[in-house]
């Protein structure tokens, strides 16, 4: 069934520890995404075999899998730590798509590894059916990001500050090389490892790079467009430590997540980010931040270090005009205006929504019908403001291909976990369905489009471990 071809169990033994998913008794399937499967060249009907179910749990390793747990290190919340680990993940190994793709193939909660640091190496029912809809709604948005293959439930107890069901993610990535892998090995000043490491990450995702600076430059490019699209989206990522911004432009990792309602560029929803770190306007200087440090692990292999660290420097400064293009493309769509609008214009918009807490997504998707005044208590500003918009001639169709009508909202989620729970999977299957149809108007949906009443608002989202 899976074909593997293991690039990163062929690097030195200090880049992973080999370990073996840990069996569950009892795993159950809870949703597989058929469509990826057969993007990946996978047989969706085997996946839902007992034989399929099994590797999906992690009670059976694939012929060809050579399972490993991934080291890294990262800043956490600006702390370094030398040594994190995939302490709940094991890579099953790397597949290749009918055309040509590589892929990983992670079980996310599959037990104990090396890197564990006294946890359970497990994961609970609610983080797996998070990740499983804000990734893919995320992929059908054309964000680059991990993708959901499958949701199992384990048959056994998980304990967080009260016993819950456990769960195992399939998880699909590009792969899952962070900055803070290249930190482990910088730290260790292992510059024959820092050497692999970068000639592996640039054959495999940026063999027109043919330099550590050339890589460093196009993670940064990368990196912006990502950043940007999250901007666009309302995403707020949560907990954007250096350990999960991966060097391949993928959005991962999705602990504390949480898509914003009511506008506000300061909107925190992680509950560990008690200073804002975070916040949804903070992540394009964190993205910066973060990506000073990937330059600072590159900066041994680059020659002088003087020369070094001014190239390096310089490359981590075109983030912002980068991200700044990307930005205005993306709010210039969203207000159907094609090409570079008048940023002006845009943040005068996004000003107003703040002062007046108009709902992100609906308040954008409104200026197709023109329902978006009502998101707002002062007509007369909006009118002002839309009658300088109406002057460029916006293009509706523009706008109705890049606003959502729906998104992942909070409340959405949290309801269907809370069915699940109660082994009721059918909102999670309905939000799972709608959400990867985003720009779709059914009646049946609507709902699924409301702001939640003040009783639904969700304040916090935790990580899960």
């Amino acid at each position: 069934m899976f074909q593997f071809d293991n690039s990163y169990a062929r690097l030195p033994r200090s880049f992973y520890a080999a370990v073996m998913p840990t069996p569950v008794s009892r795993p159950r399937l809870l949703a597989l995404n058929r469509d990826l499967a057969a993007r990946l060249g996978l047989d969706a009907g085997w996946l839902e075999s007992p034989e399929g179910v099994s590797v999906l749990a992690g009670n059976t390793v694939p012929q060809g899998a050579e399972p490993l747990a991934q080291a890294y290190a990262g800043h956490q919340f600006g702390g370094f730590v030398p040594q994190l680990g995939d302490g709940r993940a094991v890579l099953l190994g790397e597949i290749m798509a009918p055309d040509g793709t590589r892929f990983d193939i992670q079980l996310k909660g599959s037990g104990q590894t090396p890197f564990s640091r006294r946890g359970d190496g497990r994961a609970w029912l609610g983080p797996v059916l998070r990740e499983y809809l804000v990734s893919e709604f995320m992929a059908a948005m054309g964000v680059p990001t991990t993708r959901a293959l499958a949701a199992v439930a384990t048959g056994e107890t998980v304990w967080r500050e009260t016993a819950l069901p456990g769960a195992v993610l399939t998880r699909v990535a590009a792969s899952h090389i962070r900055v803070g892998t290249f930190q482990y090995f910088a730290v260790r000043d292992d510059r024959a490892a820092l050497q692999a490491l970068t000639d592996h990450v640039i054959a495999r995702h940026y063999p027109q790079a043919d330099s550590p600076l050339a890589l460093l430059d196009a993670v940064v490019a990368a990196q912006a467009e990502t950043i940007a699209a999250w901007m666009a989206l309302g995403f707020i990522h949560g907990v954007m430590n250096t350990d999960n911004m991966a060097v391949s432009g993928e959005t991962i990792d999705y602990g504390p997540c949480a898509f914003m309602d009511a506008y506000h560029p300061q909107t925190v929803f992680s509950s560990i980010d008690r200073q804002g770190r975070y916040a949804w306007a903070n992540q394009p200087q964190i993205a910066v931040w973060n990506l000073a440090q990937f330059a600072t692990c590159l900066i041994p292999l680059m020659g002088e270090e003087g020369p070094a660290v001014e190239a390096a420097t310089e490359s981590v400064h075109r983030f912002a005009p980068l991200y700044q293009a990307a930005w205005l493309r993306r709010f210039g769509d969203k207000l159907g205006i094609e090409g570079a609008p008048n940023r002006q214009l845009v943040e005068r918009f996004l000003t107003l929504m703040a002062r007046q807490r108009a709902d992100f997504t609906r308040t954008f998707r409104g200026l197709v019908d023109g329902t978006a005044r009502d998101e707002f208590t002062d007509r007369a500003a909006f009118d002002a403001w839309a009658a300088d918009w109406q002057a460029l001639r916006p293009d509706l169709g523009l706008i109705a291909r890049t606003n959502p009508v729906r998104i992942p909202r909070n409340h959405r989620i949290e309801q269907a976990i809370a069915a699940a729970l109660t082994d009721d999977l059918a909102p999670f299957r309905r939000l799972s369905q709608a959400l990867v149809q985003p720009f779709e108007t059914r009646p049946e949906w609507d709902d699924l489009s409301a702001a939640p009443l003040p009783a639904e608002i969700v304040h916090h989202t935790f990580c899960g471990t």
